[in-house]
């Protein structure tokens, strides 16, 4: 699986205030792309953005696009023959970020809209794909992934077996665990090698809210230790292939 270097305006969808305090959120599944506002980036390793709406493009192979619609927490992701490709916006606290109980509850509400596959999703995801949450802390270094849909099949499959299950948010994940020494080094410095933390939602959902904070429990209770937390961004990921998301809800948002 890959490494990684490192209330708006607009239209619809964007899916409430940028951070908690202002009662629940509620998600329109129907919510569209703003249709103003639009900029284009195209890169295989950059970043912008501030508060909620930080972003970010990575792969290892050619260039990746994301369009995002400056504080509406909503962007587009694509690419065409990029290698592994992330896209991916949220928040982003650096190299300095704190424990995860320290930003109250946490939260991602989204929408998604994948591009048509016809015959083989390899042909627009490669061998493998995840739409969900993601992110990395350090002390100790990590990178984690909250899983909730895929191009492919569901569960995704990460080529380790699961080590038990939870329930979260009216679904049921499979928990993993996994060392890795990653292809392209990990925002933690001078580490070469990492654990990587999984919760794959058994069932693919293309809407709703991932009570993120409940993985980061989930994974303490099995005595998974995520450390300081770095980002937390909403995500997709395809393993080379020509395609597209559109992501018109992509609102993370805390408590504290």
């Amino acid at each position: 699986m890959p490494s990684t270097g490192g209330a708006g305006s607009g239209g619809a969808g964007s899916g409430g205030a940028p951070s908690g305090g202002a009662g629940p959120i509620e998600v329109d599944c129907d919510a569209q792309l703003p249709t103003s506002g639009a900029q284009e980036h195209s890169s295989s390793n950059q970043q912008g953005g501030s508060g909620n709406t930080a972003w970010s493009i990575w792969t290892n192979g050619g260039p990746g696009q994301l369009t995002t619609y400056g504080t509406t927490p909503a962007f587009r992701a694509a690419w065409n023959n990029s290698g592994d490709y992330l896209g991916r916006m949220g928040f982003e606290w650096g190299n300095s970020g704190k424990p995860y109980g320290e930003y109250g509850t946490i939260e991602a509400h989204y929408v998604w809209n994948k591009a048509p596959v016809s015959g083989n999703p390899s042909s627009v995801a490669g061998g493998y794909s995840y739409l969900g949450v993601y992110g990395w802390s350090n002390n100790p270094c990590v990178e984690w992934y909250i899983v909730e849909d895929s191009f492919h099949q569901m569960p995704f499959n990460t080529g380790d077996q699961p080590v038990g299950t939870t329930e979260i948010d009216g679904g049921t994940y499979n928990l993993v665990y996994r060392h890795t020494t990653g292809t392209g080094g990990s925002r933690c410095s001078g580490t070469n090698s990492w654990d990587q933390f999984y919760s794959i939602r058994l069932e693919g959902k293309r809407c709703g809210t991932i009570t993120v904070s409940d993985h980061f429990a989930a994974w303490e209770e099995r005595g998974w230790n995520l450390g300081n937390l770095l980002e937390v961004k909403i995500v997709v990921e395809a393993a080379a292939g020509v395609g597209y998301v559109e992501f018109p809800v992509a609102n993370v948002t805390t408590s504290n």
